[in-house]
């Protein structure tokens, strides 16, 4: 029985990101012929550059989400000896939103995103300022107008006052 008790408690894992992500619209732009530093300018720089292999540009991602398995993706961009890309390739990638929407997933436990439409959103948040309009809030007063004014109780702002006294501004000299 403790072996199952002991299975249901685990420790945090925290979320791991390596490398850099690369979005269906980054690779979109891509085109044959494109210089390294326009590549570079698209891409950011890659995570593997070897000296075997000068003309080829790995780009590897990987993130772990707590326990989840890790989301790994590789993509290659190859160059001629000339230093122009000729071609790139690798794993199918997501658009920025699909990513998101799958990090989002997992991080919620499985349980599919919420979607609004315009109108629904503008209720959601007309309905949060109206709740938030009818907290109670404690009783304050304001100090003297000037350029800071405090918030506070009366007692606390007596308080201050005596602690600090106030300076006579030079127009009433």
């Amino acid at each position: 029985m403790q072996g199952d008790m002991t299975a249901m408690f685990k420790p945090y894992r925290a979320d791991v990101i390596q490398g850099n992500f690369v979005s269906r619209e980054m690779a979109d732009e891509l085109k044959p012929g494109m210089s390294k530093a326009q590549v570079q300018a698209i891409m950011g720089t890659p995570l593997l550059q070897t000296i075997f292999n000068q003309n080829r540009w790995e780009y590897v991602f990987s993130l772990r989400q707590g326990y989840h398995a890790p989301i790994v993706r590789r993509f290659s961009v190859y160059f001629d000896k000339d230093g122009k890309m000729e071609r790139a390739d690798g794993d199918p990638l997501p658009s920025e939103q699909e990513f998101v929407t799958q990090i989002n997933t997992l991080r919620d436990g499985g349980k599919k995103p919420r979607s609004l439409t315009e109108a629904q959103l503008q209720a959601e948040i007309a309905a949060a300022d109206k709740k938030f309009d009818q907290t109670k809030r404690p009783a304050a007063t304001a100090s003297q107008p000037g350029n800071l004014t405090v918030y506070a109780p009366p007692a606390e702002i007596a308080a201050l006052q005596k602690a600090v006294p106030v300076a006579s501004s030079p127009a009433s000299q």
